[in-house]
């Protein structure tokens, strides 16, 4: 396809509608949606796509074109920057090793997330206690019942108490 490969050479460009149809194919996979869920997924973001044009895009002989707002859903529906998806996707990692650091990448802004949501209900409580120092006997043993294990109430027993869970 022109403009796949520059002229006389057999290196592709580094941004190509060609690199833009590898990573769909291969971000489709990590996320282990059909052609057709992409096509349903690309249309929720606002352009219009069918199962037919995902598998043409990046089966077709030739290839389909990617117009700019069908590259900006994909971009959007795969949460990377446009430039992202332009590029060709990293040799040597293949579906199942993208599936694993997808996996890790979301676990890790869950968790970060989820600390954020800890340190703001800690901070919350030691204010509490704060204004009213009789309450604390009474949360320490409050969270004691909900969470049942002495060690894991005494850290956040230890939390509560420095004012916050980031330290």
């Amino acid at each position: 396809m022109a403009g796949d490969k520059p002229e006389g050479g057999e290196v592709p460009l580094l941004y190509s509608e060609g690199n833009v149809a590898a990573r769909v194919a291969l971000e489709r996979e990590v996320r282990g949606w059909s052609t057709t869920e992409l096509a349903e997924r690309v249309t929720r973001a606002g352009v219009k796509m069918n199962q037919t044009a995902v598998w043409r895009i990046e089966n077709g002989t030739p290839r389909r074109r990617i117009n700019l707002d069908e590259g900006l859903a994909f971009a959007r529906v795969f949460e990377l920057p446009l430039e992202e998806l332009m590029s060709p996707p990293l040799e040597g990692l293949d579906v199942n090793a993208r599936r694993l650091a997808q996996e890790a990448v979301e676990a890790f802004y869950e968790t970060r997330e989820a600390q954020d949501r800890l340190h703001r209900a800690v901070t919350a409580i030691a204010e509490h206690i704060q204004a009213h120092p009789d309450s604390s006997r009474a949360i320490h043993e409050q969270c004691l019942r909900l969470m049942g294990d002495v060690r894991d109430a005494r850290t956040l027993t230890e939390d509560i108490e420095g004012g916050g869970h980031y330290r």
